[in-house]
């Protein structure tokens, strides 16, 4: 009998240990969630911005694993794991979509600079084409305005083109078809023209005031044809009847006595100075770049 109450008394022993050890981890994980707790407090929050898990350091009679435990009872103990886990999921998710986000606009800012980057040298390039037309342009003008005042400055100043000699027969101030002929040749290219003058002198055998009158009436046959035939301006024109004065001698007769001619002649000389020149080269196309 003895002997079976010590055997009953062993085995109530046996059966009883499980539900001790299922409480004693309870108590023993309350106290160490409480330690924890004070630990995390004064170290800080994590990323998540909740307070760091709590890692049970002992579980009772078992110690870090109890082979008794029940399936509620570690869903229970890791939950709170598989909670912060999905919260770091998307907390991460949220990290990339803003990466990406402040990406974008990194690289919309990027372009736009370039951009304006590109914008800016076009403009670079435009205002040196427009600096380089500018310089042409002062360097024309320039040149130009030297041009104009060379030509004012010798506005008076003509210079012999063309000189026609028309004869005519002793005491007779028709004009001849050769005359007419020569004339034309002399006043065609005139059309259109500017800055020139006509000096008709008319040249007569004999003495004093007949000899003048003679020369003179010669000279406005001439005139009148020039006039009449050619449209001349009158203004252009300066006539003066010499009379029986003295041919001039040109060079290569230089140093020899003056001679005078019989008969009649009138002498036409085609004045001209620069404003044809400048007119010419205003009106001039400009060379192609």
């Amino acid at each position: 009998m003895k002997n079976r109450a010590v055997v009953a008394l062993f085995v109530a022993a046996l059966l009883s240990l499980p539900a001790l050890a299922q409480q004693q981890p309870a108590a023993s994980t309350s106290q160490d969630q409480q330690s924890q707790t004070a630990t995390s407090s004064s170290s800080g929050s994590s990323a998540t911005g909740k307070a760091p898990l709590q890692y049970e350091s002992r579980q009772g009679f078992w110690g870090k694993v109890n082979p008794f435990a029940r399936k509620k009872y570690v869903q229970r103990q890791t939950q709170p794991i598989r909670d912060r886990v999905n919260e770091l999921d998307e907390l991460t998710a949220a990290n990339t979509k803003m990466i990406k986000d402040v990406d974008s606009r990194a690289q919309q800012g990027i372009q736009m600079a370039s951009n304006k980057a590109t914008e800016a040298d076009q403009h670079a390039v435009d205002a040196g084409n427009k600096a380089t037309t500018a310089q042409e342009t002062a360097t024309k003008a320039n040149t130009r305005l030297t041009t104009v005042e060379g030509v004012v400055s010798n506005i008076d100043q003509y210079k012999s083109t063309n000189q026609t000699e028309i004869r005519f027969r002793p005491g007779q101030s028709v004009l001849s078809q050769n005359a007419k002929t020569a004339l034309d040749q002399m006043a065609e290219p005139l059309k259109g023209q500017r800055g020139y003058i006509v000096e008709v002198q008319g040249f007569s055998s004999g003495k004093g005031q007949a000899a003048i009158a003679t020369s003179r009436k010669m000279a406005d046959a001439v005139v009148r044809y020039l006039v009449e035939n050619h449209e001349i301006p009158v203004y252009r024109i300066y006539v003066l009847g010499m009379g029986n004065a003295p041919v001039q001698t040109t060079t290569a007769e230089a140093g020899q006595k003056p001679k005078r001619m019989s008969g009649g002649r009138v002498e036409v000389s085609l004045m001209k100075n620069d404003l044809e020149q400048l007119a010419t080269s205003s009106t001039a196309p400009a060379p192609a770049q």
